[in-house]
């Protein structure tokens, strides 16, 4: 599931999404599944891998900017939640035939974790009726010489957070022959918007510093200006794919607001609502020259009385409207995204300024 992280940086406003899921191309041997077998890692900007999924879905930064700190999205919608898990493919013949006589390890199912020969013979040796704590009579399967000689897959069930799958219909199913190039006709089998969600997790935004002029200390009815330079803020575009399925989505992010929150009733902001509209420039408001003081910016605030021994807590957050495509023609609209930060701020009394 996708929560707001505790995560925020000094005189910033930005938000981004997690880490990037593991590939598993068919070159990779089959006891490299699950818990065992790939550790996380950057092995560029774009290209992201991280084994807490599980997953083989495929992530990829298309466009955007890369590198630096970055945070985490938060959906606005609150009831508004991903699929908690799905189904995709995890084993050629050939390969379950090597987890199995190798005695690999892994976790081929959602909540269940199997070691070597016990997979084929306990659950699907034969043809035999492959019952366990997830399987009915209806979706039990078994299988002669591990499917070899046929074109397909062995599908299992995934999840970010198999703790959040509280449903135990969902993805229930221990392991399953699919022929190649075709869906599983199941409850959660992946779909294109399903790999929309997937990609939204793992979207990353920059931080981005805000500035504020002038900028040693705000003066009481005096405005302060915020705004960034051009350039600042770019969509960002995250494609995942899910190898062995002809499935995919790209879903993007684009800033198109900050709300500014001054942290005391005792002030004004610029726009009254206080969202500044993002430019298709990628700059918000307009620099802060010399003479600008006393002006009302197109993005700012004003405070009304001085700070005490406590500085305000501005609190800037971005708004990101999020679309996608996706395979087969199919696509929509997901959640706006924010991240919020938060700075200190100094008020004081004195009037004069330099001009």
């Amino acid at each position: 599931m996708r929560y707001p992280r505790g995560w925020s940086s000094p005189v910033v406003a930005s938000l981004a999404v997690a880490s990037l899921a593991p590939v598993l191309p068919a070159s990779v041997p089959a006891h490299a599944v699950g818990h065992g077998g790939v550790n996380g890692a950057a092995d560029d900007d774009r290209n992201i891998s991280a084994a807490a999924d599980r997953s083989r879905i495929r992530v990829t930064q298309v466009s955007g900017p890369t590198g630096g700190e970055r945070g985490a999205l938060s959906p606005t919608d609150v009831n508004w939640k991903p699929p908690p898990c799905w189904y995709e493919p995890v084993f050629t013949p050939a390969q379950l035939k090597g987890f199995s006589e190798t005695d690999g390890s892994g976790d081929v199912s959602l909540r269940q974790g199997w070691i070597g020969s016990r997979l084929w013979t306990d659950h699907f040796k034969d043809e035999k009726d492959a019952r366990n704590y997830f399987a009915t009579p209806s979706t039990a399967q078994g299988y002669k010489n591990y499917n070899l000689g046929k074109d397909g897959y062995f599908w299992r069930g995934v999840a970010p957070d198999v703790s959040s799958v509280d449903d135990t219909s969902k993805c229930g199913r221990l392991m399953f022959w699919q022929d190649a190039g075709e869906i599983p006709d199941v409850p959660d089998a992946p779909t294109p918007e399903t790999l929309a969600d997937y990609a939204y997790d793992k979207v990353k935004v920059p931080e981005t510093e805000v500035e504020l002029r002038p900028a040693a200390k705000s003066t009481v009815n005096l405005p302060t200006w915020v705004w960034l330079d051009k350039g600042t803020f770019q969509d960002v575009r995250v494609r995942a794919e899910l190898p062995g399925t002809g499935l995919w989505a790209e879903t993007t992010a684009k800033p198109v607001a900050l709300h500014l929150e001054p942290g005391t009733e005792n002030a004004e902001t610029y726009p009254a609502g206080s969202d500044c509209e993002i430019d298709e420039d990628g700059s918000i408001g307009a620099p802060y020259k010399k003479g600008d003081a006393g002006s009302a910016p197109p993005c700012g605030i004003k405070y009304l009385r001085a700070t005490g021994g406590d500085p305000y807590r501005l609190a800037a957050s971005v708004t990101w409207q999020i679309t996608w495509e996706g395979s087969g023609g199919a696509g929509g609209d997901l959640p706006d995204g924010t991240f919020e930060t938060a700075q200190d701020v100094n008020v004081q009394e004195i009037q004069s300024i330099n001009r």
